[in-house]
């Protein structure tokens, strides 16, 4: 269920609710939004507990929440969330955010080459995998330990944040000095045990949707994660498995104007990994924006035909910089910057 906290209340009567909250045997969760605070309830209720938090000062009014999710959904809060990456760059509002990297981090001369261009061109986040799930054991696993002091260096040298995917509850601990935002991969999204512990760090997360999952079995695998007290969490459209076979996935761009309804939380689209092919990633780029993204997740190499991982869907340095300038007229049309 949800508090609705009377407009106006003085701070110490939020605090004495969230208390009575805590008193009663629930896990209480503020949300203070732009017109009103809400205090999220978590945990089993009874009429006899929801007739004493009603009668508290303070309270306008008790909603119960009837969706499997509740703290990432609109219920819970009905205004848009803008989640704080680095510095004053945020996600989540005016701005659409360009990720763009590599799959895999192959070394230090090929990442802050990428990232040059990427900076150069107007993108705000740095891309790459240093831990790789892969379907084949035999296939390159990314650089794992070895390639984490060369994102430092590339992080220190062109100011922009970086995001990688996290594969293992032990590599959340390794990659928490190089890693802006951890991503989870579809592969991992309902790796409980691993969200569980991603709710705990003081990090954004992105939550990639699984080939196979619904819109809704990805707000509750982003419950998880809002469950342990970390709020910032981004969804990720990255498409699903169907019978189609001209493209490596099939993006889902009505899952973007869903998520936009159902939650409040940013949502980015993955064009790369949708298509499997660069000559697909602008087109559907320019699509995510008109559905209502907040971001972008694009896959750019300076050689892709030498990439050890996905080269076919990596765009070359000229066509990720005339994707960047494409894009500004399609965000303009959508009242949003990049």
């Amino acid at each position: 269920m949800v508090i609705i906290v009377e407009s106006g209340a003085e701070e110490q009567t939020i605090q004495n609710l969230i208390e009575k909250v805590s008193a009663l045997g629930f896990t209480p969760h503020p949300i203070r939004g732009v017109e009103k605070t809400v205090i999220a309830v978590i945990g089993p209720k009874t009429q006899e507990k929801m007739e004493l938090l009603e009668v508290m000062p303070g309270v306008e009014q008790i909603i119960p929440i009837l969706k499997p999710y509740k703290l990432v959904g609109r219920e819970v809060k009905s205004e848009p969330s803008e989640i704080p990456i680095t510095g004053d760059l945020t996600i989540g509002g005016e701005r659409i955010v360009m990720m763009a990297g590599p799959c895999a981090v192959e070394g230090y001369d090929q990442l802050i080459e990428i990232a040059r261009y990427v900076r150069s061109a107007g993108g705000h986040v740095l891309r790459g995998g240093i831990f790789k799930p892969r379907t084949s054991p035999h296939s390159f696993q990314g650089l794992r330990e070895e390639g984490i002091p060369m994102a430092l260096a590339v992080k220190a040298e062109t100011g922009l944040p970086f995001i990688t995917e996290v594969v293992d509850v032990r590599d959340i601990e390794l990659l928490h000095d190089v890693a802006d935002i951890y991503q989870v991969g579809a592969r991992n999204m309902q790796n409980f045990a691993l969200l569980t512990e991603l709710g705990k760090v003081d990090r954004p997360v992105m939550l990639k949707r699984g080939m196979s999952a619904t819109v809704e079995d990805l707000l509750q695998a982003a419950e998880y994660v809002a469950v342990e007290g970390n709020d910032r969490v981004i969804l990720c459209e990255r498409g699903i498995r169907t019978f189609e076979t001209s493209t490596r996935n099939t993006l889902d761009i009505s899952a973007v104007v869903a998520l936009k309804r159902f939650s409040h939380l940013p949502v980015v689209v993955d064009p790369s990994h949708a298509s499997g092919h660069d000559w697909m990633v602008p087109a559907l780029a320019k699509a995510a924006v008109a559905a209502g993204a907040d971001g972008l997740l694009i896959e750019t190499h300076t050689r892709p035909q030498e990439a050890l991982v996905d080269g076919p869907q990596s765009l070359t340095p000229s066509a990720f910089s005339r994707l960047m300038k494409d894009l500004e007229a399609f965000c303009e049309a959508a009242g949003r910057t990049i």
